[in-house]
């Protein structure tokens, strides 16, 4: 099968592409830079030039393709909101290109602010009306399927490896930049995770055995304590441990501070029994307590 990756040189999608590949697949992926375009050559894809913003781009890549998997996002917390605006557009303007088809489309999106406070969210989850986050990646892909696009969802938790780990990357940054690694109250909050290498072996397994309108947890862990993560950060860096009022954690995390005391726990049964899908790859304190910041290592690094 061909396959059309957005986000083919990031975090996520250039795990997908190796996976896919090693399975046999045809990977078209998108690259916006020269770098980009040379890694894509080098893990054996094709190349197809363009971005988010760039529509026609979007359009000529699902047109030349048997399947899409959309993973790429602008990751600029600062302009959130109208990089939301332009993921809401490339996942209309590539299921418009898939529609009356039988060619799959799998949409990622998130874990996060899907249950209730306290519970674990399942697929059976739906995004509340109340959804406090202007991404509607999920809700645009869910609401193509009635108009004949074989769209479904890959629900993400924290991604990591031992160079990213989803929001917890930000975590890192904040406590290299202030000094010290924090949880709030007794940091009994989790935060669900799943290594990269597990997560592109769920999308391929989703692609193969697709099915419109479902929706995928890749979750290994269910749920990991936000104090044994600040711990195991502080352990890396070298920098104190610390316990933070809710009052002060928004001085000290900013934008961070709407997860970093929450609740971000996922289960993935359903999903696991669906595709025999087990995880075997490292947890996340084991990736935080492999992490290498030399003397060198800056803080743009660790938000790359």
């Amino acid at each position: 099968m061909k396959i059309f990756v957005t986000g083919a040189t990031g975090f996520i999608g250039s795990a997908v592409v190796k996976e896919l590949i090693g399975a046999g697949h045809q990977v078209l992926g998108l690259s916006r830079s020269d770098a980009g375009a040379k890694s894509l050559v080098a893990a054996g894809a094709q190349v197809h030039r363009g971005d988010l913003t760039d529509l026609e781009s979007l359009r000529s890549g699902a047109a030349m393709s048997e399947a899409v998997i959309h993973t790429a996002f602008v990751h600029d917390f600062s302009k959130f909101a109208e990089n939301c605006e332009i993921d809401r557009r490339a996942i209309e303007t590539l299921g418009s290109m898939l529609q009356g088809s039988e060619r799959p489309f799998i949409v990622t999106s998130g874990t996060a602010g899907l249950a209730a406070p306290g519970q674990v969210a399942t697929e059976d989850n739906n995004i509340p009306p109340n959804f406090p986050f202007p991404r509607v990646s999920e809700q645009m892909a869910l609401a193509l399927v009635p108009k004949g696009v074989k769209a479904s969802v890959m629900r993400l938790p924290q991604v990591h490896d031992t160079t990213k780990q989803g929001l917890v990357t930000y975590l890192i940054a904040v406590a290299r930049e202030k000094g010290v690694s924090a949880y709030v109250g007794e940091g009994g909050n989790r935060w669900s995770a799943a290594h990269v290498l597990d997560v592109a072996r769920l999308y391929r397994l989703a692609l193969e055995k697709h099915e419109a309108g479902a929706k995928y947890h890749a979750v290994a862990e269910e749920g990991v304590a936000m104090r044994d993560i600040a711990e195991a950060i502080g352990r890396t860096l070298k920098v104190r441990v610390v316990s933070l009022s809710p009052e002060q954690a928004q001085a000290h995390f900013g934008w961070l501070s709407t997860f970093a005391s929450n609740d971000l726990r996922a289960s993935s049964a359903q999903t696991r029994r669906k595709f025999g899908w087990n995880p075997t790859g490292p947890g996340l304190i084991a990736d935080l307590e492999r992490l290498s910041y030399s003397a060198e290592a800056s803080l743009s690094a660790s938000l790359r």
